[in-house]
């Protein structure tokens, strides 16, 4: 007989062996998955054994976290901005990080006045949809170039705003006419793939192996989106109108020389809690 206690136990002995970092949060939050209860309702439940079928849906999940496939892609799903967001490996898996990007957007764009916003390269749909919820008047269209993170957007926005109200188109940032398509917005956003080529083969196996490159790396220096971005975002912006990127944290100096030379002014940069450079603000002048 398999305890939930035994398999914590064995599960975290499992996963330390596989370098999987904090082990045991790992095994407590899949069992609990599992078992179809909060992680805190484990400690409640330490003699009830387990039935095969747990056992098997336990021992499938385990052999795909023991080999480096994400918590959040096991479990199917990320939490983000108090919502839990469909995921899986078309994906970005969203960082709390992000949620400050979101946080500041909000803190400075309440309104009962209609707002146009565009957000490049969605992913699941996060950003935007967290945005509609916390700005209601606000309309937005939410780009990426795979059609398969849109499907994984669309399901979220289904799911969470309970309405697919947020335009959901596949681009290119990189097409030439893209400016010309997507013009006149208030506020545009974009998380864009920042880690640079050298920085990418450092990164943990969870996100080198099975997180999309594309949404991860821009194979050269880091900058390459943000330079398309700022020239874009310079044309399809009303006068006035502000950028919102998030940033690595090296890059916030350059990623500013980038927006400056592109005639962007009132320029800011936001630190994260760890005090690193993760938000740059511009207003197109």
């Amino acid at each position: 007989m398999l305890t939930v206690l035994d398999a914590i136990k064995l599960s975290t002995e499992y996963l330390e062996e596989k370098g999987v970092k904090e082990a045991r949060l790992n095994a407590e939050l899949l069992l609990a998955d599992v078992l179809k209860m909060k992680r805190l309702e484990l400690y409640l439940s330490y003699e009830k054994p387990l039935s095969e079928k747990e056992k098997n849906v336990y021992r499938e999940f385990l052999k795909r976290r023991g080999e480096r496939e994400p918590l959040q892609y096991v479990l199917g799903y990320a939490e983000f901005y108090g919502e839990k967001f469909v995921v899986n490996r078309s994906v970005l898996i969203p960082r709390p990080e992000t949620e400050l990007l979101v946080e500041k957007i909000v803190s400075e764009n309440l309104s009962p006045d209609l707002i146009s916003i565009l957000d490049i390269g969605t992913g699941s749909g996060n950003i935007p949809i967290i945005l509609k919820k916390e700005i209601p008047t606000a309309e937005i269209t939410a780009v990426d170039i795979s059609e398969d993170a849109l499907e994984v957007a669309r399901e979220n926005c289904r799911k969470i705003l309970n309405d697919e109200i947020i335009h959901f188109e596949k681009a290119d940032i990189f097409d030439i006419n893209f400016p010309r398509k997507f013009s006149n917005f208030d506020i545009i956003i974009s998380n864009p793939p920042y880690v640079s080529k050298d920085e990418f083969s450092e990164l943990e196996d969870e996100v080198k192996i099975f997180e999309p490159e594309i949404a991860v790396t821009d194979k050269s220096d880091g900058l390459t989106f943000y330079k398309r971005i700022a020239d874009a975002a310079s044309e399809s912006l009303k006068p006035g109108g502000k950028l919102y990127l998030e940033i690595g944290h090296n890059e916030g100096e350059e990623v500013k020389q980038i927006l400056t030379d592109k005639g962007f002014g009132k320029i800011e940069i936001t630190k994260d809690y760890a005090e690193i450079d993760r938000i740059i603000r511009a207003e197109k002048e």
